[in-house]
């Protein structure tokens, strides 16, 4: 059996922040925080890589509209990773900070972008009321499954979320309307699991199991940031899977007060 591909330490802890606490919990960030290189990035790399490799029907998907979305994407991941230490950009590939060189492939814009970046990465597009999922590339999924959401609108894909209220999406979508190219913004959630697994996909209707030994927090820095020639917005998910036993002693205390 492989060894959990876990990080060293949970570098915020949203329960403890009364800003995040609650839902939407949205704070901004530095644009060349966007994406981040951790202690779990060669291990988290190794598993993108298999999952692409041999599953890519799981991970990935794009609808035609979304093609010059995904296209400008990628072209924002390579010139925030030309700014970033570790990484080699060449003309056809791009060394990445593990030793691993990935081609530019721009025929297959998230999957590229999927093999760069321990995020994975969703484009969600404006179509009348409401922006639906339009492509993704999605390699650690935490109970959902991209072949049920890909181009649905948020609601529909919120569905199985009970605190999703349709107030609380009126204010998701005002926010998707209000960001601007120039301005990242940032959410990290929270949840006690017993399996480290990074891929734990689920339908919906089938509930997370309830974790019998509570070993491992998982937590996702989600950003939103809009881009500028697509007006697509993109939502970037950063896995942190940490051992419960690893948090800050205060971190580990307030888990029951904020019923996690």
């Amino acid at each position: 059996m492989m060894p959990p591909i876990l990080q060293s330490r949970l570098p915020f802890a949203p329960w403890m922040d009364p800003r995040t606490a609650r839902l939407p919990g949205i704070l901004p960030a530095a644009p060349e925080d966007w994406l981040r290189v951790d202690d779990a990035f060669a291990g988290q790399m190794a598993e993108r890589d298999a999952r692409i490799r041999d599953q890519l029907p799981l991970v990935h998907g794009l609808l035609p509209g979304a093609i010059p979305a995904a296209a400008e994407l990628l072209e924002k991941v390579l010139a925030r990773l030309a700014q970033t230490e570790g990484y080699h950009i060449g003309p056809a590939a791009v060394r990445r900070p593990d030793g691993i060189s990935v081609p530019i492939d721009r025929a297959q814009p998230l999957v590229t972008a999927g093999r760069l970046v321990q995020e994975d990465l969703c484009l969600l597009e404006r179509m009348g009321d409401e922006h639906l999922l339009t492509g993704a590339i999605l390699c650690f999924p935490a109970s959902w499954t991209l072949s049920q959401k890909l181009g649905q609108p948020m609601t529909r894909i919120h569905v199985p979320v009970d605190h999703y209220t349709d107030d609380l999406a009126r204010r998701v979508q005002r926010l998707f309307d209000a960001i601007r190219p120039d301005q990242v913004l940032c959410r990290m959630n929270a949840l006690v699991y017993e399996d480290a697994a990074l891929f734990q996909p689920r339908r919906e209707g089938e509930p997370r199991p309830h974790p019998e030994q509570r070993l491992y927090m998982r937590s996702e820095r989600q950003c939103l940031l809009r881009l500028p020639e697509s007006r697509a917005v993109v939502f970037s998910i950063h896995t942190y899977l940490v051992r419960l036993e690893d948090l800050a002693p205060e971190d580990r205390a307030g888990l029951e007060a904020a019923g996690l």
